[in-house]
């Protein structure tokens, strides 16, 4: 690419390095993780399963599946010290910085080490985020000190347990199992180089989770879920939503949840969790929502052709399963780290220092003038 077009690019369309870990947008469409479809690790995986598969490089057998959920379940616990801190932290705190915060002072209290300890230290903060959040969460709105720890085999299941402190349904379960899946890691997007570029100088994991987390809150990057919801519950009816719609784009306002840096014609994940929503919508009776993002993802296709991103029926699937909407790109964090640390591992393994070059804009030379001459 010739410099002249970096400064407008962000570096897109550019190779920045090499992954085993997934492909994104192969054949314009295509995401794998380590060679299998997103299509059937939605259908025939679970999250666990997957993120050993990221880690570990191939899928596991089921005693190594049992054992390895066993061992997360164990991990999910919050050291005291953490507690502490996360009940001093106000409810009007943005969630995205209770999960830098909480990530970052696990690396205090449980520091990595060695890199030997890589996927003890990544296994722990994997099953650990989602109490930290929810901690802080049921603690700050509701004054509820909750046991961090559940029967749920599944992270998932944790998570909605623990949200609302009871068993979720089975749907539920599944319905959230699948989208920590489409979430799971997506090639060398924003939040994930972040992760690299701090693990190549051969910084602990726990510093970087905690900057891709802070590149992850930026709403270039991240909230699109969060955004599309808000605007979801503007309106009442398809013929209302189809008239702001429009209205907006009139107004060229940036619609949140369409479009995406590589993904042209659909977005593969979009269809997955559209079909979860479709299904979370009937079994709760809902007439609003779905038919209201309906005809939001039909407009925008007809008058910009731009395709619903992944994060767009997760608007709706997350908002029948309950989960406040500030929850949302937390809750991201929660399936994206197994990811980012899964790059920061494959980072490692082959390190070299991420340093590009920039072209100088500035002034030529200038020659030094005294202050009383300026």
């Amino acid at each position: 690419m010739h410099q002249d077009n970096l400064k407008s690019s962000g570096l897109r369309g550019m190779t920045a390095g090499k992954t085993a870990l997934s492909t994104v947008g192969k054949d314009g469409v295509g995401l794998t993780y380590r060679g299998y479809s997103i299509e059937d690790l939605s259908m025939y995986a679970g999250f666990e399963e997957t993120v050993w598969l990221l880690f570990y490089g191939k899928l596991p057998s089921q005693q190594e599946l049992t054992t390895y959920k066993e061992k997360l379940k164990k991990l999910r616990d919050i050291p005291e010290p953490v507690k502490f801190c996360l009940e001093k932290i106000p409810a009007t705190t943005h969630p995205m910085d209770v999960m830098r915060s909480a990530c970052s002072l696990l690396g205090d209290i449980e520091p990595e080490g060695s890199f030997e300890h890589q996927y003890n230290s990544a296994e722990r903060i994997l099953a650990s985020l989602p109490s930290m959040l929810l901690y802080w969460y049921q603690f700050s709105h509701h004054g509820i000190r909750i046991d961090p720890l559940t029967d749920e085999e599944t992270l998932a299941g944790h998570f909605l347990h623990l949200l609302h402190n009871k068993t979720p349904t089975a749907d539920h379960r599944r319905c959230l199992d699948v989208s920590l899946i489409l979430y799971a890691e997506h090639e060398f997007n924003a939040s994930t180089f972040t992760a690299r570029v701090c693990a190549a100088t051969l910084s602990d994991i726990h510093s970087c989770v905690t900057g891709a987390i802070g590149t992850l809150k930026g709403p270039l990057h991240g909230g699109a879920n969060e955004a599309a919801m808000e605007m979801i519950e503007r309106y009442q009816t398809p013929a209302e939503a189809k008239n702001g719609l429009l209205a907006m784009l009139e107004k060229k306002e940036k619609i949140m949840g369409f479009g995406h840096a590589i993904y042209r014609d659909k977005d593969p994940r979009n269809n997955i969790i559209k079909e979860w929503s479709a299904k979370l919508a009937q079994s709760c009776g809902d007439k609003r929502y779905y038919p209201v993002s309906e005809i939001i993802e039909k407009t925008m296709w007809e008058e910009k052709k731009l395709c619903a991103n992944a994060d767009f029926y997760h608007a709706s699937a997350y908002h029948f399963m309950n989960i406040p909407t500030k929850l949302f790109t937390p809750l991201f964090v929660c399936a994206r780290s197994s990811g980012w640390m899964s790059h920061v591992m494959e980072q490692r393994a082959d390190n070299r220092l991420i340093r590009p070059s920039a072209e100088y804009i500035g002034p030529e030379l200038q020659k030094w003038q005294p202050i009383e001459s300026r």
